[in-house]
């Protein structure tokens, strides 16, 4: 996956975006069932989380905690192939539901962000707590794209206590700095595209949100808001403790933490990632030494299919999975 090249007949970092996430082949062996856990959260909220355990029924099994992307879900392309991957590994897998992306709407005046590192923290001490209860060798994480924003942050504000919840963590072509990502993706191609698409359904939950709580925010302003920047600033910003979103793009990007990261940890991030500038990613010297950087040319964002068409998700969980797991030995 260091060395990733897209097959022939998939050019371009938008196709390599778009065509796995619709058509490639998610599943190998037979479609991951999932079970569902509801926690209470400290802020007298819920979360809801996805288990797929594998058919061993030997609870020794590792864990794998995947954090989805920005509007994603147990349901995403990345999250069915990494189950997929990780039941032919004898590997359990737990997707956890950011606020308002299980299909249920959460009932604070909140919803998720991108360096949403304290919700991260809670979500990993729970698992290490049913880890160490079922005694598990260890709990591994990855996050895509927000997700793996978060995680990043969350291992660099930690330190070294991080090493007492996780044996590793990846992010898998995560924003790491929200500005730069920002402003690609409200521009060009991608302003017509990717962010109708995150908008089409942001809108609609940002709207039950302000039902369940009148006064939450301006509507009309979040309704006439036509790119990312502009939902944050009336939406994510201020409901998240920020004053705006270049106060909220700013503080909540990982990549000036990451230098503080005391666990191992993994950065893959294609060159061609439409919604994450080449120029933004982070460079050896500038991170902490137990970061690796795989930065292959291709792949898109979150792309990474292969074989004939119309192609196969299962090479990137592989090449991320293995990297994870080979930190429980």
């Amino acid at each position: 996956m260091k060395h990733y090249a897209a097959p022939w007949w998939l050019p371009g970092g938008h196709l390599q975006t778009i065509w796995p996430a619709l058509y490639s082949r998610r599943y190998v062996h037979a479609p991951a069932v999932w079970r569902r856990e509801r926690w209470a959260t400290p802020d007298q909220d819920f979360v809801e989380v996805d288990f797929c355990e594998a058919a061993n029924t030997d609870q020794t099994k590792p864990l794998l905690v995947l954090f989805h992307g920005l509007e994603g879900s147990s349901s995403s392309h990345y999250a069915q192939a990494f189950a997929d991957w990780a039941q032919a590994q004898q590997c359990d897998i737990a997707i956890p539901h950011f606020r308002g992306c299980s299909g249920t709407l959460n009932l604070g005046p909140r919803a998720y962000h991108s360096g949403d590192h304290q919700e991260i923290e809670f979500f990993l001490r729970k698992f290490k707590q049913q880890a160490d209860a079922l005694q598990r060798p260890g709990v591994v994480a990855a996050g895509v794209s927000l997700g793996g924003n978060a995680l990043m942050r969350w291992a660099g504000e930690q330190g070294q206590a991080a090493q007492k919840v996780v044996q590793a963590i990846a992010s898998i072509c995560s924003p790491l700095d929200l500005t730069a990502s920002g402003k690609a993706i409200g521009a060009g191609f991608n302003r017509q595209v990717y962010t109708r698409m995150f908008l089409r359904t942001m809108k609609p939950k940002a709207m039950a949100k302000l039902k369940q709580h009148p006064g939450l925010f301006d509507a009309k302003k979040l309704l006439a808001s036509k790119d990312l920047y502009e939902f944050d600033n009336v939406f994510t910003a201020p409901l998240h403790g920020f004053q705006n979103t270049d106060d909220y793009w700013l503080r909540a990007s990982a990549l000036p933490v990451m230098s503080q990261i005391q666990v191992p940890a993994l950065a893959l991030n294609a060159i061609n990632d439409p919604f994450v500038p080449a120029a933004s990613l982070p460079v050896a010297g500038k991170v902490s030494a137990y970061v690796d950087l795989w930065q292959p040319k291709e792949g898109g964002h979150v792309g990474f299919a292969s074989g004939a068409v119309p192609g196969h998700l299962k090479a990137m969980p592989e090449a991320v999975g293995t990297w994870l797991l080979q930190h429980l030995k």
